[in-house]
């Protein structure tokens, strides 16, 4: 008598292939997929990773970003003169000479430096010197293309637009109320329109103003 065991069943012989090459090949399709499977999974956490880890990055840049002794704002960035006269001295007190008077209340300038209630100031011709922070606005302003001698700068009635309301000489000061990266909205006398960014100095390339 032959064992169950032992027993061949009456189907096609290719149906009844021997159990070690069975498995085999199960395992192999197995392994073929879940490998598969680990390199798309890989493939998201590597992706995720990379983002979080770009966020991470950009955070720690943002903190990382110089910032003033006393005011904690963003070191270098613009301001402008409060009032007028005011005196640039050569250093952080009121004990050092001065260097330059500063007689238009608007002018827009750089703050480079802080110490205590001493600021330090870069103006459109690049002069430095030490003013104190009272004498200095939040208020934004800039001056239409200073390093400029050519044509005048046209205003144009909305960021990009074809149509000029205004062409405004070299130097003249302008008060920022807006810029998008690329122009900025701007009010001189009674007059409001759009200057390209690039021809103001007292806004940053691609500085967003709001």
């Amino acid at each position: 008598m032959i064992p169950p065991r032992q027993h061949v069943p009456s189907c096609p012989q290719a149906a009844i292939a021997p159990q070690g090459r069975a498995n085999g090949r199960e395992v192999a399709d197995l392994k073929f997929d879940m490998g598969q499977l680990f390199r798309a999974l890989s493939a998201v956490a590597l992706s995720a990773g990379l983002f979080i880890g770009s966020l991470l990055m950009g955070s720690a840049l943002a903190d990382d970003m110089p910032r003033g002794r006393t005011s904690g704002l963003p070191i270098p960035r613009f301001v402008s003169i409060k009032s007028n006269p005011v005196n640039v001295r050569i250093g952080p007190s009121g004990d050092y000479d001065i260097a330059w008077k500063f007689t238009k209340a608007g002018l827009p300038v750089e703050v480079t430096q802080e110490f205590d209630v001493w600021f330090k100031i870069r103006d459109s011709e690049g002069q430095e010197g030490w003013v104190q922070k009272t004498l200095l606005s939040g208020r934004r302003t800039a001056l239409v293309s200073p390093w400029d001698k050519g044509p005048p700068v046209p205003m144009m009635d909305k960021s990009g637009g074809a149509t000029i309301i205004a062409n405004l000489e070299h130097q003249v000061l302008v008060d920022v109320n807006a810029c998008d990266g690329k122009w900025c909205r701007v009010t001189v006398e009674n007059l409001r329109g759009w200057i390209k960014q690039e021809m103001l100095w007292g806004v940053y390339p691609g500085e967003k103003v709001e």
